[in-house]
C-alpha cells in the first residue's frame, strides 16, 4: 500500500493555503486503497497511467486527463507500469462550491497543467501571497472550464442497483467472463429485461457495451504494465489479435502500440 502524497493532517484540514499541489516521480506500482479526506482532490499523471475508482465509476487517467474527487468522497487509485510521474491538487472544502459536486473525469488543458506545476512549487508554504492566491483562484476556474468542455473520457460508470452492481464488479474482476445476458440475469436474481434496463438507465450503456468498455480499460492497464498485445487479446477472449486491435482503434483512435507511446511521453 502506498503512502499518501499529502500528509493526512493537511488533506483533512482547512488550515494553510486553500489550494495545495504536490508532484511525485515513483518507481513501481502506486496503489492506494479506498479512502477519503476533507479537501477536494484533482489528480492526474504527467507520465504513465492511473486508474481512479469511486462509488460513481472508474476512470483511466493518461496524461491528457484528470479526475476530480469532491471532499469526503471515497476513492482509490492505482498506477500501471514500472515508472510513474503524477500530481495531485488539494482544495479546501470551503473553496469547492463551484467545482463539480460528483467525481468526474475531465480533459486537461495546457494552461491548467502549467498552473499546477507552479502551485506545486509552493507546496511547503503555509500561506499564499496575493499574487499566488490569484493564480490559485484562476486554477480553480480553469478546472471548471475543463469540466464544462466535457468530452468522452475513458470511464466506466457504475450501476447503483446492488444486484446490477454485483454483475459490474464481477466483470471488472474478469472482463473476459463469457457469460451472456441470461446467465448474468440469473447471477443477479433479475429478469433479463430488468438487468438490461438497470444497466441502460444507470450507466448509459447496455450490458454488452459496458463489458466491452471494461475490457478496453483492462487492455490499456495491461499495455501500460508492459504486457504483449497478443497476450492481452487472448486473455480478454478475442478470437484474433486483429479483432482486438480493431476494437481498440474504434474506441481510442489508435492501435495499442500507438496508444502506448502516448503513455510513455
Amino acid at each position: 500500500m502506498s503512502d499518501p502524497l499529502l500528509a493526512p493532517a493537511r488533506a483533512d484540514s482547512e488550515a494553510g493555503p486553500f489550494v495545495i499541489a504536490v508532484t511525485l516521480d515513483a518507481q513501481g506500482v502506486r496503489d492506494t486503497a479506498p479512502h477519503q479526506h476533507a479537501r477536494g482532490q484533482l489528480l492526474g499523471a504527467r507520465r504513465g497511467l492511473l486508474t481512479v475508482g469511486s462509488e460513481h465509476g472508474r476512470w483511466l487517467v493518461p496524461a491528457s486527463d484528470a479526475v476530480w474527487v469532491p471532499p469526503q468522497r471515497l476513492h482509490s487509485l492505482r498506477s500501471h507500469g514500472a515508472a510513474f510521474s503524477g500530481w495531485s491538487v488539494y482544495v479546501a472544502p470551503a473553496d469547492c462550491a463551484a467545482l463539480p459536486a460528483q467525481p468526474v473525469a475531465l480533459r486537461m488543458s495546457a494552461l491548467l497543467s502549467e498552473m499546477i506545476e507552479r502551485i506545486a512549487s509552493w507546496s511547503a508554504q503555509l500561506e499564499l501571497d496575493p499574487a499566488q492566491a490569484r493564480l490559485g483562484r484562476a486554477a480553480l476556474d480553469e478546472i471548471v472550464h475543463c469540466h464544462v468542455l466535457g468530452g468522452d473520457r475513458i470511464g466506466l460508470p457504475m450501476p447503483r442497483d446492488p444486484r446490477a452492481l454485483n454483475v459490474a464488479q464481477a466483470l471488472i474482476d474478469d472482463p473476459a467472463d463469457p457469460r451472456g445476458l441470461a446467465e448474468w440475469a440469473a447471477y443477479a436474481h433479475l429478469s433479463e429485461r430488468s438487468l438490461s434496463r438497470r444497466f441502460g438507465e444507470e450507466t448509459g450503456y447496455s450490458l454488452l457495451q459496458w463489458r466491452q468498455r471494461a475490457q478496453l480499460m483492462r487492455a490499456v492497464e495491461r499495455l501500460a504494465a508492459g504486457d504483449a498485445v497478443t497476450a492481452i487479446a487472448m486473455d480478454l477472449g478475442y478470437d484474433s489479435v486483429s479483432a482486438f486491435i480493431a476494437m481498440f482503434r474504434r474506441h481510442l483512435g489508435a492501435t495499442p502500440t500507438q496508444y502506448l507511446k502516448t503513455l510513455r511521453g
